[in-house]
């Protein structure tokens, strides 16, 4: 009888090591000079830029994809989910007005798969190359027995820092300030256990490479705007649709409400092919999805301009969507539709 040992267990150290050892070259092209040598241990070393920041507050976030890594194990194309997970926190700290410094991963398979692994591994280095954050490490866990082969989870965590005075929080947000919506590449990576009960198989096929689209990465366009014009609010359109998630506009201005007008956008036809397919009423998309606005902004209104210009130079389209004004007796948010 042959001696058991973790390999026959069903946990192959050498083969993982060996993949992370040809990956080097690809983590290493993330690093600045503020990661140092990590000595070969478990932990990453990053040296903190406090000169840089007056009163420097970090600011951390952890998210996955969700269920969107069912639709590329579909059609066999995870390297967009690398870039989802990283876009998915980057953005989340970037509501603050933050930078982000570095990013960790966290991936579990079943059996050591190179070829996945690449991919997912690729996209997130992309991720971090675009949001200007160093992968400072990660774990990569074989769990045979919890994942069966081919499945896979991935996760995310990244760390960033602004200046505590130049927090964005909506404290500042006031009545007459405008909303600037910045266009998403489209589904993102929310609301996907709804658009795999929406699609039959054969449309998820035929679909995948809309939905599988990478999470547009705000980082770099939003804090060049910040450089230039004061921003009083940023909300990004996830953990939720558009609906649930504008009305952090105001989060901390209770009389306050956020008016947009759904004609002053095209969302992308995605978003009407889940609608038609799924038979879903309006509101249940904008409850679930982006619906092509990826983050939201409020700034002075005379600003607008000087902000549009600077964000499509960056290469992101945005468009004027609404503005802010007195909530009375009414909800934090009202949609006006064109009939």
């Amino acid at each position: 009888m042959p001696t058991l040992t973790y390999r026959r267990a069903g946990v192959d150290i050498q083969a993982a090591e060996a993949w992370l050892g040809r990956m080097g070259p690809a983590i290493r092209s993330t690093h600045g000079p503020d990661v140092l040598d990590d000595l070969g241990q478990f932990a990453g070393l990053f040296r903190f830029p406090s000169r840089r920041y007056r009163d420097p507050v970090l600011v951390a976030s952890a998210d996955g994809v969700g269920t969107k890594l069912k639709v590329a194990a579909l059609v066999g194309a995870h390297e967009a989910i690398g870039v989802d997970v990283v876009a998915m926190n980057v953005n989340d700290v970037l509501v603050y007005g933050a930078q982000p410094l570095f990013f960790l991963d966290y991936l579990a398979v079943g059996r050591v798969q190179p070829r996945l692994m690449s991919q997912l591994l690729g996209g997130i280095v992309n991720g971090c190359r675009q949001s200007g954050c160093a992968l400072l490490g990660g774990e990569t866990a074989e769990m045979p027995g919890v994942y069966a082969r081919g499945d896979y989870d991935l996760a995310g965590f990244c760390v960033g820092v602004a200046s505590r005075r130049a927090l964005i929080d909506s404290s500042r947000v006031r009545a007459g300030d405008a909303v600037i919506g910045l266009a998403s590449s489209g589904v993102h990576a929310n609301g996907f256990s709804l658009v795999r009960k929406a699609l039959a198989p054969g449309s998820l096929r035929r679909m995948a490479r809309q939905l599988l689209a990478p999470t547009r990465i705000y980082v770099r366009p939003v804090l060049r705007l910040l450089e230039r014009v004061p921003v009083r609010a940023i909300v990004h359109v996830t953990g939720g649709g558009l609906a649930r998630r504008l009305p952090a506009l105001v989060a901390k201005q209770p009389r306050l409400a956020v008016r947009v007008a759904s004609r002053r956008w095209r969302p992308p036809p995605v978003f009407a092919a889940i609608q038609r397919e799924g038979r879903l009423e309006r509101a249940q998309m904008r409850a679930t999805f982006n619906m092509g606005i990826g983050m939201a902004l409020a700034v002075r209104a005379p600003d607008v301009p000087r902000a549009l210009a600077i964000l499509r130079r960056a290469g992101t389209p945005a468009w004027h969507i609404g503005g802010i004004e007195a909530r009375g007796r009414g909800t934090a948010l009202r949609i006006e539709d064109e009939e």
